[in-house]
């Protein structure tokens, strides 16, 4: 059996999620794609919530509490479409608002998202698309068909170009679901019905055609045939597209209940994927509507699909909750269809469209075929239309290169690559192959159009040929094919060195900027510069060193270009670029102080050396920024000396704010001791500025101890708004009347809260202001009253006294008052002074501070006009009271006639002095609790009761009549024989005797209502009063009840009975009840109280009434007399208590009576648990023949449930008549294995078909030893997963372990088999069968749980079916440890080179490569030719020389030296050199250039070869070791070698030590050789004098000739350069002269003059001295304005 064409997984399971399963449907569940899941769900607690799921990240669950009909999730956005009743809403996930709404019309059905911006509406009547842009509302499209009314719609789809839409619905009709299809075209606004369950469409390109068609795709399922049907709905450019049908399959067994639900294609793949209710999968062609592969992926209906991007596939929801994805196995694909379908025009079409494997060997038959047979022109095709580079390769272009050309005719390689151009990109080999005649031919402008359709695939050795004809086109290339190298020397060549950077960080490329950088500076400074702060600021970087590029820059005394270079890179305040800072600001500091400054106020930089700056900005006359660098004391008062008229006083006083508080108050002493009067204004500026830091105190110590009140007043003036010491506040109240400013004083005193008041009050005491307002003031804020009055009258100063308190404040009158009178002051004085201030002054302070002194009287005159004025103050009137009383004047009346003063008040002051007043003030007020004491003191207990029995306050009785009242019994005495006799009035009767009885009054309230009911006559048929005295008699004496019952007629026996019944008296309860004639009440009594069932039935035979015989039956049912209860029952033809009778019955086991009973019910009621109950008696009396007749007989019975208690009662036979008569065959099928029937019971289980069923018969036949039969419930059992595992532990558990297997091997043909059938049958093979172990895994690999498969063979130690597993399951890094660990069993040379590539764990190649080495050595390069692209080369090369196998591998080290590693570099070279092979060596070190060279060269130089001698002078020069190169030249006597190395160097040293060596050798020719080669650098006088002096100038003389013919020429050239050079100054003069005359300097300007220059004179700019080509500095923030003024205003630094 081949692999699975498909890839099928589970992606999510809901479930798992928390999501509940009542929330998984198709009117709660949404999926627009594969990208979000959005559910509606409702929790436990009734909450309603829209669940969002992100299927890339399905942990992170958005869930939001809101209540909606329906969520839709946008496919694309997180946007969520929200519909409440009518109204729609678009609402934004990430934004967190609504995007738009709009109100329907008419109840939505349906609605879908067709694309990422139009949300399609679906209506009764119509349908709507709604755009998710703007605020339009929904636009109707067309209306729905007639077919298509009372259906429920369950898709809407659209072509990509919306201009094609179907509409699908379902209904039932004839016990099957019908499907109909609306298709609708936009631009003929016609609709079609079309019968069918499904529908797609799809963009597909026709052979032939260039512009795809639109096709659409659909699925029906009728009565006569299933089908799927594609066909043209709009055309393309081609031929037209032929319909094709197909038929669809459905497994018999699955009825007519299956019908497609969903479509969805693939345009990649051209497959149709066709999902059904039932869960089975097919797909189709799209093409031919060929089916493809057919299978079932899911036991639960799906109701939801989507397309899913990701994999060209399907995505789909069941009921179970999983999340499904099926898509194209791209591996296995091809293979299926070739040997599955055997449909090789399929497999090559699709392998061709879609670059699959699987159809190598088809396409190279077929392409050798057409070749043979001449046929080139299909041959080229089918090459063309080949993946991959099955054919696409060097040997077929070969081949059509080979072809002879035939005349008139194009070649076929020219046919061939014109194929490859209209199918789409040439390879590297066809680029390469196609582009070098077109370049032969001159033909650029073709490959150009080429590159730009992108038709060829770029490559390094594409860029090598097209260079020499084109650099641009070249470099494009380059860039396209990553050759960094190339490009970077493209870049160089052509000067672009600002693009150099951008590609080194998009590519990561790394080159040596420093050298660049270096060129730059030398043709283009200022480029330089800008290059080089490019370097430094770039993302990713810095790629250079700023230290280096400013010593670069310096040395070549580009000072300009250095401060801008700085000036740049220092865009962040880092402590790391401390010299980097320094070295600006010395630059700037020296050659333009103004651009220094401009720097240094913008605060950019602060890591700097700022004494070192300090310094220099002293030097330059930047003196405040001179003390902003200074830190030590002596230099910041020497530049304060010199120059600190010259600081700003705004700067000097933000300045002294660094200095310490000791160091600030030294400067500010010194300030105010040399001339105080013209520092003072700034010494106040400094304290009000740091006023907290040096403490105010200090300062305000510091102005006293210079006796200067005016600098203290101005400070003071500054901070006491802001402070809150008393102190501060104090000394500015006494600066402040010691400079004479009374109005300040007056002010503070009034508006400041904080001076200590009582400092202040003994300062304005003796300072005796002209004026005492101050004085008044604060003594009137902090009420020094006393103080002031006593000061004010013993100073005579009676008129503040009267001011005071007429003008300033008449409320604190009484305390002035209060003093004056202690001072003894005169009657009369204080008499006018209180009328003058009248109704202003507060009358109960004023009485009480009066009073308090025992000078009441003093008042009434003024009390008296108060009254008179018609004031109702309470305290006025208090104090008339009290002097009234006193005066014993008429004080009664004025009690009672008064109503303005305080009860509470009089009434106290009068209890010592009149009780009775002290009542009459009490009761006028409603003073209860007062009144009471004030009667109980002086026993005025007749007024106290009357005055009770009127108030009628419920807490007042409580109060006097609890058991804390020591005069309670006087208090009842007077209520019983006074106060209530006299009263008529009911409610305060009312009142009395409930107060009586909430205070537990019994005996008391049982005298008084005797006395009021039995022996008076205004209450004596009262009911109310005859219910109370029963009453208080059941509570408190109960041997009276049974006479008052007989005495009295009016009460109310209903509500007094039950009270009785409370209190135990049953009997009098009976009594009552009796003779008011309430029977049923009575029986209950009787029952219930009583509890006398006899006298209970007796007195139910003489009332003789249904209601009572309810009851008796009721009692007697408790008691379970079921007999009795059930005649009580039939009497009172009563069947509320079935229930509880039957309980009963069943109890007692009385199911003859029951019957009667039950059937006397039915004949009343048509219970089903009634009905249900008499079958079940039935079945209980054995009476099956009536109990079948009854169940055949129209009925409600539950029959199930019924016969589920027979079941558990053991009355199989009773059950199997139910089971039979409602066609139950699951319990069917469990009664007949309690009765032995095994194969009747095989055959209910067949009819039940439930997975529960077919277990319960299997375990029974399992037992019974019924192989066959268990065979046959196991085969229906298995097909459930969950299932399968108990099934095989029932098994194995009993040890049939042949049969076991037997039955999962029979189970494999079934099309429900699953991966669990598959898994489980591997395991047991591994336990059981390990022989047939490896023959399954290779055949349904697919099908396998892997890793539970890879545990089973772990455990059983089967080495090589688990390296397989590992394998196919792609842990390659398992595998290739057990082919290791086990190599015996489990090791394969091509296996494992073939693995070994795939691992993720990295050190398991080194452990392969020992492995090899130790157990495989021959093998090993073979091992390394696929491990050198991943490995480590030093890693390996280490361990490989450790384990002493370096010789063995140089196959490996060759094919990787040109990955240029430094350790292959070495080890190779090392065995070069062992073997003597110096050529190669020298190809070696040639090529790559990484290895120690120096180490190489010094063990090479004492070789005995010369040709190694000769490398190691080789590898000297190239490390620019000329000395030890020449000089190990000079000892092998190879003097060409050491001239080239002496010229190479350019050091004329060695070119002059090596002249002499061959002098000295008399070498002459060599001597000749060596000048012409070494010209450049060697010095002529050198070169004469040692020529000379061995008198060998003639060898000189070509070298002598050269020299002269080229500094005669220089010297030419200097001469016609200084002529010019002299006109065009005379030029620039005379111009000069001309322009100076006209000059008119510009004062306005801020660039010139004294001050804008720092103190230097400045001159206007030297006219024509500018350069041509102006530098300028960086300038951020503006604050380097005036560098290149000031820059060009010089002439440049």
């Amino acid at each position: 059996m081949t692999n699975l064409p498909i890839r099928f997984q589970e992606v999510l399971q809901l479930t798992n999620l928390g999501i509940g399963s009542n929330s998984i449907g198709f009117s709660t569940l949404t999926m627009e794609s594969e990208k979000y899941i959005c559910i509606r769900e409702t929790t436990p607690d009734d909450k309603n919530n829209v669940v969002i799921i992100d299927t890339d990240n399905p942990s992170q669950i958005l869930r939001k509490q809101m209540k909606t009909d329906a969520a839709i999730m946008n496919p694309k956005e997180p946007i969520l479409a929200l519909k409440i009743g009518q109204v729609l809403q678009l609402i934004s996930i990430e934004q967190k608002m609504q995007l738009k709404s709009c109100q329907m019309q008419e109840p939505l059905e349906f609605w879908k998202w067709i694309s990422p911006n139009t949300l399609a509406l679906v209506t009764a009547t119509s349908v709507f698309h709604w755009t998710k842009e703007g605020n339009s509302d929904p636009v109707k499209v067309f209306d729905r068909h007639p077919d298509l009314q009372n259906t429920e719609i369950i898709n809407y789809r659209s072509d990509s170009t919306q201009n094609w839409l179907v509409l699908v619905a379902i209904h039932q009709r004839d016990g099957r679901v019908v499907g109909r299809i609306q298709l609708y075209s936009v631009e003929k606004q016609i609709s079609q019905s079309i019968e069918g369950h499904a529908a797609c469409f799809a963009n597909y390109i026709v052979p032939g055609a260039t512009r795809p068609s639109t096709l659409f795709a659909i699925s029906s399922r009728t009565q006569n045939a299933s089908k799927i049907l594609v066909l043209e709905v709009s055309k393309g450019d081609g031929p037209n597209f032929q319909k094709r049908a197909s038929d669809v399959f459905y497994p018999p067994e699955i009825g007519a209940s299956d019908f497609p639900v969903a479509m969805q294609i693939s345009e990649k793949y051209e497959v149709i994927y066709m999902v059904t209710k039932l869960g089975y999968i097919h797909l189709f062609d799209l093409g031919t509507a060929n089916l493809i592969y057919r299978n079932r992926i899911s036991n639960e209906n799906i109701f939801v699909t989507a397309f899913e991007e990701s994999t060209n596939g399907i995505i789909a929801v069941n009921r179970k909750g999983q999340v499904l994805s099926v898509s194209i196995d791209d591996k296995n694909i091809i293979p299926y269809i070739c040997n599955t379908l055997n449909n090789l025009e399929l497999a090559i079409s699709m392998a061709c469209k879609n670059n699959l494997p699987g159809a190598e060997g088809l396409l190279t038959t077929q392409f050798e075929r057409y070749f043979q047979q001449g046929q080139y022109k299909e041959a080229a095709k089918v090459a063309a239309d080949s993946p991959g580079s099955i054919l696409r390769n060097l040997q077929t272009i070969q081949k059509f290169q080979s072809i002879p050309p035939i005349p008139d005719q194009p070649s076929a390689l020219l046919q061939y690559f014109g194929m490859l151009l209209e199918k789409g990109k040439l390879n590297k080999v066809e680029s390469l192959e196609l582009v070098r005649p077109v370049l032969a031919q001159g033909k650029k402008p073709i490959l150009e159009k080429w590159l730009t359709e992108d038709k060829l695939e770029c490559s390094e050795q594409l860029g090598d040929e097209v260079r020499p004809h084109d650099r641009k086109l070249a470099l494009s290339i380059y860039y396209r094919a990553n050759a960094s190298d190339k490009v970077i020397t493209l870049f160089a060549e052509t000067g672009e060195f600002d693009k150099i950077i951008a590609y080194c960080k998009k590519f990561n490329y790394k080159p040596d900027f420093m050298f660049l950088l270096q060129r730059m500076a030398n043709a283009n400074p200022m480029g330089a510069a800008d290059f080089a702060v490019k370097l430094v600021k770039e993302e990713g970087g810095p790629y250079i060193d700023a230290n280096q590029v400013v010593e670069l820059f310096s040395a070549r005394n580009m000072i300009q270009e250095t401060s801008n270079f700085l000036f740049a890179i220092l865009d962040g305040d880092r402590p790391q670029d401390a010299n980097l800072q320094t070295k600006l600001l010395e630059i700037n500091l020296l050659h333009a102080p103004q651009n220094a400054d401009a720097i240094m106020g913008g605060q950019k930089f602060t890591h700097y050396n700022r004494l070192r700056i300090g310094g220099l900005c002293e030097k330059a006359g930047l003196y405040q920024r001179a003390l902003e660098h200074y830190t030590d004391l002596a230099d910041i008062k020497r530049v304060l000396s010199h120059a600190g008229h010259m600081v700003n006083q705004e700067f000097l006083v933000s300045y002294f704010g660094s200095l310490n508080p000791e160091d600030r108050m030294e400067c500010m002493r010194d300030f105010l001791r040399t001339n105080p009067r013209q520092n003072l204004q700034l010494v106040v500026a400094i304290a009000v500025s740091y006023s907290d830091q040096i403490t105010p105190e200090a300062i305000i110590a510091m102005f006293e101890s210079f006796r200067l009140y005016e600098g203290l007043y101005l400070y003071l003036t500054q901070v006491v708004v802001t402070s809150t010491s008393p102190e501060v506040h104090f000394k500015y109240i006494e600066a402040a009347a010691k400079i004479n400013q009374f109005k300040e004083v007056e002010r503070m005193c009034r508006d400041s809260n904080y001076y200590d008041p009582e400092k202040t009050r003994d300062f304005l005491k003796e300072a005796k202001l002209p004026d005492q307002l101050p004085l008044i003031i604060v003594c009137d804020r902090y009420e020094f009253i006393s103080d002031l009055t006593n000061y004010l009258y013993k100073n005579n100063l009676s008129k503040y006294i009267e001011a005071y308190v007429q003008k300033i404040n008449p409320v604190n009158t009484p305390l002035v008052v209060g003093a004056l009178l202690d001072l003894d002051c005169q009657e009369d004085y204080l008499r006018n002074l209180i009328m003058s201030v009248r109704n202003m002054c507060p009358a109960d302070s004023l009485v009480e501070q009066v009073e308090k002194r025992n000078r009441l009287k003093l008042l009434l005159p003024w009390l008296e006009a108060r009254v008179a004025e018609g004031n109702i103050e309470p305290a006025i009137h208090n104090a008339l009271a009290k002097i009234y009383i006193d005066s014993n004047k008429n004080p009664e009346a004025f009690l009672l006639h008064n109503q303005f003063y305080d009860s509470k008040v009089v009434g106290k002051y009068c209890e010592k002095r009149d009780p009775y007043l002290s009542f009459v003030a009490y009761k006028r007020g409603l003073c209860d609790y007062e009144l009471i004491e004030v009667t109980n003191k002086n026993t005025l207990f007749k007024n106290q009761a009357r005055y009770l029995v009127e108030r009628q306050d419920p807490d007042l009785w409580a109060y006097v009549l609890s058991d804390q009242n020591e005069y309670k019994r006087s208090l009842i005495d007077q209520v019983v024989q006074t106060a209530l006799p006299e009263s008529t009035n009911a409610t305060e009767v009312s009142a009395t005797v409930k107060a009586f009885m909430d205070a537990n009054l019994p005996n008391e309230l049982i005298e008084l209502l005797e006395k009021i009911v039995l022996e008076g006559k205004e209450f004596k048929t009262a009911k109310e009063l005859q219910n109370l005295l029963i009453l208080t008699a059941i509570r408190a004496d109960k041997s009276r009840v049974t006479d008052y019952i007989n005495r009295l007629d009016n009460f109310d026996g209903s509500k007094l009975a039950p009270i009785a019944i409370e209190s135990q008296l049953y009997e009098e309860a009976f009594f009552m009840y009796k003779k008011f004639q309430f029977n049923v009440e009575a029986i209950d009594v009787l029952i219930t109280h009583i509890g006398s069932i006899e006298r209970a039935h007796d007195f139910a035979e003489r009332c003789n009434q249904t209601e009572v015989y309810s009851k008796l039956g009721v009692a007697q049912l408790k008691a379970e007399m079921v007999k009795e209860c059930i005649e009580s029952f039939i009497k009172a033809n009563d069947t509320e208590h079935y229930q509880e009778v039957v309980s009963a019955a069943e109890r007692k086991d009385e199911y003859e009576d029951l019957v009667k009973f039950l059937q006397m019910c039915r004949k009343k009621i048509k219970e089903p648990a009634i009905e249900s109950e008499l079958i079940f008696a039935y079945a209980k009396v054995n009476k099956l023949a009536e109990m079948e007749d009854f169940i055949n007989s129209p009925n409600s019975a539950h029959i199930q449930v019924v016969g589920d208690r027979c079941f558990e009662n053991g009355l199989y036979e009773a059950a199997k008549v139910l089971y039979t008569n409602i066609s139950n065959f699951s319990r069917l099928t469990s009664c007949l294995v309690k009765l032995g029937q095994y194969q009747a019971a095989v055959d209910a289980a067949r009819k039940a078909n439930s997975t529960k069923t077919w277990k319960e018969v299997s375990a029974a036949c399992i037992d019974a030893k019924e192989f066959r039969l268990a065979q046959v419930c196991g085969i229906n059992i298995i097909v459930h997963g969950d299932e399968l595992e108990e099934l095989i532990r029932q098994y194995e558990d009993r040890g049939y372990f042949n049969e076991l297997i037997s039955l999962l091997e029979s189970g494999l043909a079934s099309e429900r088999a699953h991966v669990g059938m598959f898994t489980e049958l591997a395991i047991l093979y591994s336990k059981y069968k390990e022989e047939k172990l490896m023959e399954h895994l290779k055949l349904f690999y697919s099908r396998l749980n892997v890793p539970k498969v890879i545990k089973a063979c772990q455990a059983n130690q089967q080495w090589p079916q688990l390296t397989y597993l590992y394998i196919h399951y792609d842990e390659h890094d398992n595998a290739i440890q057990t082919m290791i660990n086990h190599s015996i069993e489990a090791w394969d040379h091509v296996l494992f080179k073939e693995t070994i590539p795939k691992v993720a764990k990295l050190d398991l190649y080194y452990s392969a490569i020992s492995f090899y080495l130790e157990e495989q050595p021959l093998l090993i390069n073979d091992l390394l030719s696929v491990l050198s692209p991943r490995i480590d080369h030093t890693r390996a090369v280490t361990l490989i020389r450790s384990l002493g196998h370096l010789p063995l591998v140089k196959p490996y080290l060759v094919s990787a030296q040109d990955q240029n590693v430094a350790a292959l570099n070495e080890a190779l070279n090392e065995l070069y050199v062992e073997e003597e092979d110096y050529e190669s060596l020298r190809s070696s070190i040639d090529a790559n250039s990484n290895f120690g060279t120096i180490a190489l060269a010094q063990k090479l130089e004492k070789h005995e070869l010369l040709e190694f001698r000769r490398i190691a002078a080789y590898l000297y020069k190239k490390n620019n070791r000329w000395a030890q190169s020449v000089e190990l030249s000079k000892k092998d006597k190879l003097y060409k070698d050491a001239i080239q190395s002496a010229s190479d160097s350019k050091n004329p040293a060695i070119g002059e030590e090596l002249l002499q060596y061959f002098v000295d050798q008399q070498n002459n020719s060599a001597f000749a050789a060596c000048l012409y080669t070494c010209y450049d650098f060697l010095k002529p006088d050198a070169v004469i004098e040692l020529a000379w002096r061995n008198n060998i100038l003639n060898y000189s003389f070509p070298y002598l000739i050269q020299y002269v013919k080229e500094y005669t020429t220089k010297v030419d050239q200097l001469v016609d350069d200084f002529k010019a050079r002299q006109k065009k100054t005379e030029e620039e003069k005379e111009q000069q002269n001309i322009e100076s005359s006209q000059y008119q300097p510009d004062l306005t300007n801020l660039s010139y003059g004294y001050a804008a220059t720092g103190g230097m004179l400045a001159l206007p700019p030297a006219v024509g001295y500018q350069q041509q080509q102006p530098q300028q500095m960086y300038n951020p923030n503006q604050m380097m304005g005036g560098f290149q003024q000031n820059y060009n205003q010089y002439g440049g630094f």
